[in-house]
């Protein structure tokens, strides 16, 4: 099946998730698949539940989601597009509710200080939940009095509920980092400007990380990301994530790559694919 007509697609979290928007904003006519974490959204897809999965990667507020970075190379699976969702908070409550008669509001931890001056400003105290999708859809079917919820737009559309004030986030620049994710790996040059995704594991000699990254200076390859993680339980960080700009048939990604190649271990790419607008 192409995966352009894919007609499943899996995420983590309720439906009306960001991560959801995310999925909408990449394949409006696919199926949604939530699921509960990073781990069985992978499951879905080696269980054929799923043809594609969106995962966060990053975020601007809060930088790197855990653990994903050590999911992707274990995941079998292969990166074919990025997408980026503007994290824009929205209070919502039952139908016929005004904003005055909101007293109290749920939303999941990360959403709720993003909102803070906001709810300061309306009296409006604030409670922890789960999913903040997941209480605007808790609260949809409890219809409870003087309660909102703080979601997406999706998640009100999705649940029934009425929006009382948009976009009430304090920052507005919080942007979430999303990857597409397919059983087959697409190397295909599909834009002019390309992305690449690996990971590397460094040898255990003096300056290797240094000596590593020499061939993509020396090349004129710009590397956008470069993060290090634990593996194996160990407190050395020897395993690095890294985005550069490039395909691997350019002559300078070829060459970088071949000089990362003398100073490592492992060198594995979880995805060429192209850059998208939102990286701008």
């Amino acid at each position: 099946m192409s995966t352009a007509s894919a007609t499943r697609i899996a995420f983590q979290g309720e439906l009306g998730a960001y991560s959801h928007e995310a999925c909408l904003n990449a394949r409006p006519n696919a199926t949604p698949v939530p699921c509960r974490t990073f781990e069985d959204v992978v499951k879905a897809m080696h269980d054929g539940q799923a043809d594609l999965a969106m995962l966060p990667v990053e975020n601007t507020t809060y930088g790197r989601v855990a653990d994903i970075h050590t999911l992707l190379p274990k995941s079998g699976l292969h990166i074919i597009e990025e997408a980026f969702v503007r994290v824009r908070i929205n209070l919502m409550a039952p139908k016929g509710t005004t904003l005055e008669q909101v007293k109290h509001v749920r939303a999941h931890l990360v959403l709720l200080p993003q909102a803070r001056a906001f709810l300061d400003a309306h009296g409006i105290t604030s409670e922890a939940a789960a999913d903040s999708a997941g209480a605007a859809a808790e609260l949809a079917e409890s219809a409870e009095k003087g309660v909102g919820a703080l979601a997406s737009a999706v998640a009100a559309e999705m649940h029934g509920l009425e929006i009382l004030a948009r976009d009430v986030e304090d920052m507005q620049h919080n942007t979430t980092r999303f990857l597409l994710m397919a059983h087959a790996p697409d190397h295909s040059r599909r834009a002019e400007k390309m992305i690449t995704s690996f990971v590397f594991e460094v040898r255990n000699i003096p300056a290797a990380l240094y000596k590593a990254m020499g061939g993509f200076a020396t090349n004129g390859i710009n590397m956008t990301k470069l993060e290090s993680y634990m593996v194996g339980g160990s407190f050395t960080a020897t395993q690095f994530y890294a985005d550069i700009e490039g395909h691997p048939d350019d002559p300078g990604v070829r060459r970088a790559l071949e000089e990362l190649d003398y100073f490592t271990n492992m060198v594995e790419i979880l995805g060429v694919y192209p850059a998208d607008p939102g990286r701008d």
